[in-house]
């Protein structure tokens, strides 16, 4: 005999319904949502008076721009909006699901295989942000001697680069530059590097590795 005091589903949330049931996250989704549009914004150099107005505004969209604040009006600049715009892309991408979900499962196709894509590179994204974030720290140097950065500039993001080095959370700075190491003394190590260029890259090596924060 059938249960009669079965409970029906309960009905799915539409997309406004489920934005203001959750407005903490949603919060913190648009706020993402704005620094990959200011960041795109940026970053296209035909925009004109758009791509100026995103530059004023990308230091503000969350508390990691402040180093964006530093690089703002430099050449550099668009290498250092990178990694912010790929964090706030990747951290959308949970809530976005979900976003899409709540309008239905096989809702906007295209938007759920470019996530599902990103889903799945998140890994070389976050060791291309590595990266970018290691090779940083050598520009800081170059716009000192070139008059385009002060002299804080290089003492600020070392100091930020070995937090990101002793991070547990995300250990993909320590494993670049350790990945980077490897690669380097294999290059060098070949008969067919100079002497004069293996040993200054093995003494760059030494030194690097002196600033390495100890304990990790």
């Amino acid at each position: 005999m059938a249960d009669t005091n079965q409970q029906p589903p309960p009905a799915q949330l539409g997309p406004v319904q489920f934005l203001m049931s959750n407005k903490l996250e949603t919060a913190m989704w648009l706020s993402r949502l704005f620094t990959v549009y200011c960041s795109v914004m940026f970053i296209l150099p035909v925009l004109g008076a758009v791509n100026i107005n995103c530059k004023q505004k990308l230091h503000i969209t969350i508390p990691m721009n402040v180093l964006i604040f530093v690089f703002i009006f430099n050449p550099w600049c668009p290498v250092s909006i990178f990694p912010v715009f790929l964090f706030s892309l990747l951290h959308a991408t949970t809530y976005t699901k979900k976003v899409l979900d709540s309008m239905g499962p096989s809702s906007l196709m295209f938007i759920r295989n470019l996530l599902d894509k990103l889903s799945a590179n998140q890994q070389n994204i976050l060791k291309f942000i590595a990266c970018n974030e290691i090779f940083l720290m050598p520009a800081t140097v170059f716009m000192l001697f070139s008059g385009q950065g002060s002299l804080l500039l290089p003492f600020i993001y070392y100091r930020f680069l070995t937090l990101r080095y002793t991070s547990r959370r995300n250990p993909y700075c320590r494993t670049l530059f350790t990945e980077l190491r490897i690669l380097l003394e294999h290059f060098i190590m070949k008969p067919a590097c100079p002497a004069f260029f293996r040993r200054m890259c093995l003494s760059s090596i030494a030194f690097i590795s002196r600033l390495a924060p100890t304990g990790v």
